[in-house]
């Protein structure tokens, strides 16, 4: 009788459950079906340690998933947004977006001055309406809020496509006098004044008293850069009452932006190529651009601008939350290591009775692979139940795309794939001999 023989009749039952020796068929492999049942069977017997190896991977998936998710929803939120607003619009803005550093200090020059010149080129638009934006504590009866307040015209309301939901606009007449009132948006009216009437009663911004005439409809958006949180008040009056609407040499009024609505849009790319060059004249500046201390900005651009950066954010909050897959997979490579250490002497009886390296190869892969899928796939459901939870709250439309679900699945097998192959190659190529001294 052989050594190999003797050491069989010698294997203890208890130490070689049948549940993870299955059945070779007659050419000495084994089906994919009994690879897979054997896998399962593997880890249900560990279950606590099959599970705390997977939290990596369900970690990892489920932050992907509601991350990519989350950055789509807001994407889709900020283009019906802006796409709301209108086809034409031009944006103007102090600095320069090619300047890095020096848009900081360039920050101050977009004035009052170069507002009236914009308006006597008797540009082919619909409305130009400049605006001062400025943080200011709001106090009335119920509450105390901080809020953004755009000190502008009345065509503002009309560009940024704003409607009333009671009360009226400023006039031409009030923002030329600076008149001591204030139109509150939905949320920021819902705050002051809780479910009560807003329209006529008095706010104290920054301590001076401001009648309210009016309350926007919803917009939507997040945040306090959201329409629906901010209030309006006539240009003249944020000028004179606020701190710091000077610029630098102090003899002009500053704005934080100017806007147009081109009337036809086959003239935007026109209109702004006078714009630039006025502004270049007014602030003595070359024309080849490189020290333009300003910026026009189409819509289109201003969207692809805002995409491009959303789209990064997403990206690389996604592939920090990639980590725990990672760390996942070395989680699973760690515990399959000691399945195989454990699992010495079961491999050796395999192999001592016929088994092949590829059908070790193959059931400890299927294992890591199973781990792994398994992982992702609760780690999907979760990272879809909290993009639904968030929509039900109606913070954002965050909607599980299909490609999430693709990648989030192929991420997961990759993961057990790559992690699993070399304990399966170590288990694989023991020696059933030694495997079967292994105590």
């Amino acid at each position: 009788m052989t050594q190999s023989t003797s050491l069989l009749e010698r294997a203890p039952e208890a130490a070689l459950p049948t549940s993870l020796l299955p059945p070779l068929e007659q050419e000495g492999s084994m089906s994919l079906w009994e690879v897979t049942r054997t896998s399962f069977d593997s880890l249900f017997a560990n279950k606590v340690r099959s599970a705390l190896t997977m939290l990596g991977v369900i970690i990892g998936v489920g932050s992907v998933v509601a991350l990519m998710a989350l950055g789509a929803g807001a994407s889709n939120s900020i283009t019906s947004q802006i796409q709301s607003i209108g086809t034409n619009l031009l944006f103007i803005a102090p600095g320069s977006f090619q300047q890095g550093p020096g848009a900081v200090s360039s920050a101050l020059n977009l004035s009052l001055n170069d507002y009236d010149a914009i308006v006597a080129l008797n540009l082919p638009v619909n409305g130009i309406a400049p605006s001062f934006n400025a943080s200011a504590s709001l106090v009335a009866a119920a509450a105390d809020k901080q809020a953004t307040i755009a000190g502008t015209t009345p065509a503002y309301a009309e560009l940024q496509s704003l409607t009333l939901k009671s009360g009226t606009l400023f006039d031409d007449a009030q923002a030329r006098n600076g008149a001591n009132v204030i139109v509150l948006g939905s949320t920021l009216a819902k705050d002051l004044f809780g479910g009560g009437q807003a329209v006529g009663q008095t706010v104290r911004v920054n301590g001076q008293p401001l009648r309210v005439i009016g309350v926007l409809n919803a917009k939507g958006g997040a945040g306090g850069g959201s329409v629906d949180m901010q209030a309006l008040a006539p240009l003249k009056y944020v000028l004179d009452y606020f701190p710091n609407t000077r610029t630098a040499d102090g003899n002009r009024y500053r704005l934080s932006s100017i806007i147009l609505s081109v009337r036809d849009a086959t003239d935007v790319d026109g209109v702004q190529g006078r714009l630039t060059a006025l502004l270049r004249e007014l602030h003595h500046l070359p024309g080849d651009g490189k020290k333009d201390d300003f910026t026009v900005l189409s819509q289109a651009a201003f969207l692809s601008t805002l995409n491009t950066i959303t789209g990064l954010l997403t990206a690389f909050l996604a592939a920090v939350a990639g980590i725990s897959l990672l760390v996942g997979g070395i989680g699973i490579m760690n515990i399959m290591l000691v399945s195989v250490t454990e699992r010495t002497r079961e491999i050796g009886l395999r192999k001592a009775v016929g088994a092949r390296e590829q059908d070790i190869l193959m059931q400890f892969l299927v294992e890591a692979i199973v781990l792994s899928l398994t992982g992702g796939l609760i780690g999907l459901a979760l990272g879809g139940g909290l993009a639904l939870a968030v929509t039900v709250a109606g913070v954002l439309n965050a909607t599980v795309s299909p490609t999430s679900v693709l990648l989030a699945v192929g991420f997961a097998v990759a993961v057990g794939l790559f992690f699993g192959i070399y304990p399966a190659q170590r288990a694989s190529r023991l020696n059933p001999i030694d495997a079967l001294r292994y105590e």
